[in-house]
């Protein structure tokens, strides 16, 4: 089936969703994403979305706080437009019906979290995300030029390539005319051809053995986007995030939201003690980098398998209140918070590298768009501030999609997209390949390239991936399309700019830590 649209969206979090009302009256859109419509990166996101409210907090503040936390590698023009701009898209999505928690003075309850100065974390409970999603998708269903495509697994983007076009790394004008995607219950797979598409298909998290992202965060944007020669930069900065529930029968991890540390919950090693003095004055509201590597190297020194968040330092009314979620949870897995420390271990969380793109969101490629964790914009450099991923996301969506209305106007609908060729394909054997050597990737990966890295994980890590990547190769070369293939691919792709990216690193630098690092940075 070949569909023709103004507008094409690939993902369905805040980023895509934001982008589509944003362009919906201005021609026809069409979201496809590869789960249901509310299965995202953003569903997941508890502890909420940073924006200056009020005094004593300012702009400023906010600025300084990002550019600390991102250890000289963010663009502070980025990062103050970024901030200057959030308070206008927090009301949007408040008049988009997004209910924010408030006090009993009827203002905003704020939180905190690690490396921000101030209380400016607007949140709904534990479930912010869950929440912004929510009424991102009540209003989507009330545009009458919206049109959503659950299970709809976007493959490759369409380029000139598919027209016959040799393209390579060099070619300047290269052009994403839209995708080919799987239409999941049916096995066709779709040539969707658009004026503008927007990727906005979340992280990678799922490289890694442990993770709290979803099941379905697999790298897509960011690989299609590299085989179709587009720009990727700042693979090598990944964040894990340190307070995930240790339970590793849990698939995604579930995580414990750096919010509780903000309310008053400590760290502390499995006999009680506090450690996070040690390595930083702000103890455990420390940035991420910092309270990870800490965690991750107290484990290693005493032999563990996890550290004790120990959340008696807050009220009880205010931790059932504010946190009813993660107790929950907590309780189904035998553990009351209320009267006992909640086990946690990092766990990869976010991708802070990713499509690059300038302020208008817009990639290398020609009419393509990038928003949200598949982006890179500069606003995290090497190292993310807690909850400036959600306002990131909505800041961005809005650039791009005032930049794609003009952009649609004077775009003509591509003619004469081929098919997609699957002739003399064959069904996979053995779908035990392909899960083997998932399982090996993320193996490798978690070994090899996690919190801490050195030369020689590094290069043993390449060396193994290369072996994965020509088996994957040739299996994907001879075999009908399937979403646990096409991801296998992405993840072995993502993978490989992560090594190649932090193999060009020298130096430790935010969330990239070298122990053999050459020029250290202090």
């Amino acid at each position: 089936m070949e569909k023709k649209v103004d507008f094409l969206v690939v993902g369905s979090g805040i980023a895509g969703l934001t982008y589509a009302l944003k362009v919906a009256d201005h021609g026809k859109v069409y979201i496809i994403t590869k789960a249901d419509e509310d299965e995202s990166n953003t569903k997941y996101a508890q502890g909420g979305i940073a924006a200056v409210m009020h005094s004593p907090d300012s702009y400023e503040k906010h600025v300084q706080d990002t550019l600390i936390c991102g250890d000289g590698l963010c663009n502070e023009e980025v990062v103050r437009m970024v901030v200057y701009e959030s308070t206008d898209r927090i009301k949007e999505l408040i008049e988009w019906g997004t209910n924010f928690d408030k006090s009993s003075s009827g203002e905003y309850d704020l939180g905190r979290e690690g490396g921000h100065s101030e209380n400016r974390i607007l949140h709904h409970k534990d479930i912010t995300g869950k929440e912004i999603e929510r009424a991102l998708l009540a209003k989507i269903h009330s545009h009458p030029n919206i049109e959503i495509a659950n299970h709809h697994f976007a493959i490759d983007i369409i380029t000139q390539h598919h027209l016959g076009r040799p393209v390579t790394h060099e070619t300047k004008d290269i052009t994403c005319y839209g995708v080919y995607a799987l239409n999941i219950k049916t096995g066709d797979i779709d040539t969707i051809v658009a004026k503008t598409t927007l990727m906005a298909t979340g992280g990678t998290g799922n490289v890694y053995s442990a993770t709290t992202n979803p099941v379905i965060a697999t790298g897509d944007g960011v690989a299609m986007v590299y085989r179709a020669k587009g720009a990727i930069t700042n693979m090598e900065f990944i964040q894990f995030h340190p307070t995930a529930l240790y339970a590793p029968h849990l698939k995604p991890a579930f995580l414990i939201s750096e919010a509780v540390r903000g309310a008053g919950a400590v760290l502390k090693t499995m006999d009680g003690k506090e450690f996070m003095q040690k390595y930083d004055k702000r103890g455990s509201l420390a940035p991420r980098d910092i309270v990870a590597r800490a965690v991750d190297n107290e484990m290693k020194m005493r032999g563990e398998e996890y550290v004790h968040l120990d959340c008696s330092p807050i009220d009880r009314h205010r931790l059932l209140e504010h946190f009813p979620n993660i107790y929950s949870k907590c309780l189904s897995e035998g553990i009351d918070c209320l009267k006992e420390p909640i086990p946690v271990v990092p766990a990869a969380h976010y991708m802070c590298g990713g499509i690059k793109v300038d302020m208008q969101g817009r990639s290398s490629l020609l009419n393509l768009y990038a928003v949200g964790e598949c982006s890179c914009t500069g606003l995290h450099g090497a190292n993310r501030l807690a909850s400036n991923s959600l306002l990131e996301a909505s800041v961005y969506a809005h650039r791009a999609a005032m930049n794609s209305i003009e952009l649609a106007k004077k775009t003509a609908l591509p003619e004469s997209i081929p098919a997609w060729n699957d002739e003399g394909l064959e069904y996979p054997e053995e779908m035990v390949l392909i899960t083997q050597s998932l399982k090996e990737v993320q193996g490798i990966m978690s070994s090899y390239v996690g919190i801490v890295r050195s030369e020689l994980r590094l290069q043993r890590a390449k060396e193994r991936l290369d072996i994965l990547y020509e088996e994957t190769k040739d299996l994907y070369d001879k075999t009908i399309i399937s979403v646990k293939l096409c991801e296998l691919r992405n993840l072995i792709t993502v993978a490989y700019l992560i090594i190649k990216m932090s193999m060009a690193r020298k130096e430790s630098r935010g969330l990239h830590y070298m122990v053999d690092s050459k020029g250290k940075r202090k």
